[in-house]
């Protein structure tokens, strides 16, 4: 595996004289074929035809089945693939995402996660009625590995629109995942891809678009982001390595926002992030009973923030431990 980008790695402009749809879908995958049916599934059913979208499969060299037979068989020839030769870990992936798409706008949708009916032509018609966004996002829905919903993404706004104060929104938390968000890659080539951190990349990427471009959003749910235990996020969440992750991605922010602002951000960070671990380490007592991963979780929590209420919610969690509730 290559290591982690630690500056963002540039992305060349489409050479001369290729053909550009106003697509690109590019499908990041490792180890996720149980779910890239449905993400395939969903891409296609909206019948955009390949001289306006390109779809991709990159496969980080995955070991849990054929990816290329079954993306041959769901996608019937119209979806390609592209298999890296060795496994270079999920942001060199994407990296080679962004250098192998074509297209003005660039879906990053990853292998586990699918768009809802309507998608693209949704965000095409917010583009073209807010041409200087560089980047534009809906409303989603979490689900879990049955695909049932978990829990919807509260409405950056109500109507359609640029974001009010862009910056400091996304600067205070994210809000966007991946599966909700489509990017011009004039912008990618502008700011570079991923870098970092492998949890939390993408929230640095979208403060620094932030900083530079309006982003516009849409209320209408027309994405799901999948949250499973073999996610990158499911396999940090048992060590709290992702809130590790999440303090240095916090750290990067602070050189995108004007001076004054700084600190007072990054403690509602710190604070948003300290109650969201909490929230994980009650999740992991009530599915696993993983005493060990629960301690990860509040550890690094009171690394983030302290305050009487989280002292309190950490006493009634390791109450429930030391009972054996759920």
């Amino acid at each position: 595996m290559k290591d982690t980008p630690v500056t963002p790695p540039v992305i060349a402009p489409v050479p001369a004289g290729v053909v550009r749809p106003l697509w690109s879908v590019m499908i990041p995958v490792h180890n996720c074929a149980h779910y890239l049916t449905e993400t395939l599934e969903s891409v296609l059913v909206q019948n955009i035809p390949a001289e306006q979208m390109q779809i991709e499969v990159v496969d980080d060299a995955s070991t849990d089945a054929d990816v290329a037979a079954l993306v041959m068989r769901v996608g019937q020839g119209r979806v390609q693939y592209f298999r890296q030769p060795q496994n270079v870990g999920s942001l060199c992936n994407f990296e080679t995402c962004l250098t192998r798409s074509r297209g003005q706008l660039v879906h990053l949708l990853h292998g586990d996660d699918r768009v809802e009916e309507g998608y693209y032509k949704a965000i095409a018609q917010i583009f073209a009625q807010f041409p200087s966004a560089g980047a534009a996002f809906c409303r989603y829905n979490w689900i879990d590995q049955n695909s049932k919903p978990i829990h919807l993404e509260a409405a950056a706004r109500t109507t359609p629109g640029v974001l009010e104060n862009g910056l400091m929104q996304l600067a205070e938390r994210n809000i966007i995942q991946y599966a909700a968000i489509t990017v011009r890659r004039e912008v990618y080539e502008s700011l570079g891809s991923f870098s970092g951190v492998n949890y939390g990349e993408d929230w640095e990427m979208w403060v620094r678009i932030a900083r530079d471009y309006p982003i516009a959003y849409t209320p209408v749910v027309l994405a799901s982001y999948r949250k499973h235990t073999a996610s990158i996020s499911g396999q940090k969440y048992t060590s709290g390595q992702h809130l590790r992750d999440l303090e240095q991605v916090m750290q990067t922010i602070q050189q995108h926002l004007p001076t004054e602002a700084r600190e007072r951000l990054l403690q509602k960070s710190k604070k948003f992030y300290a109650g969201y671990g909490l929230r994980i380490a009650n999740q992991i007592w009530h599915t696993t009973h993983d005493k060990a991963a629960v301690r990860a979780q509040v550890k690094q929590t009171l690394q983030l923030h302290k305050s009487s209420a989280s002292y309190y919610a950490i006493a009634r969690l390791y109450l429930k431990m030391l009972l054996g509730m759920r």
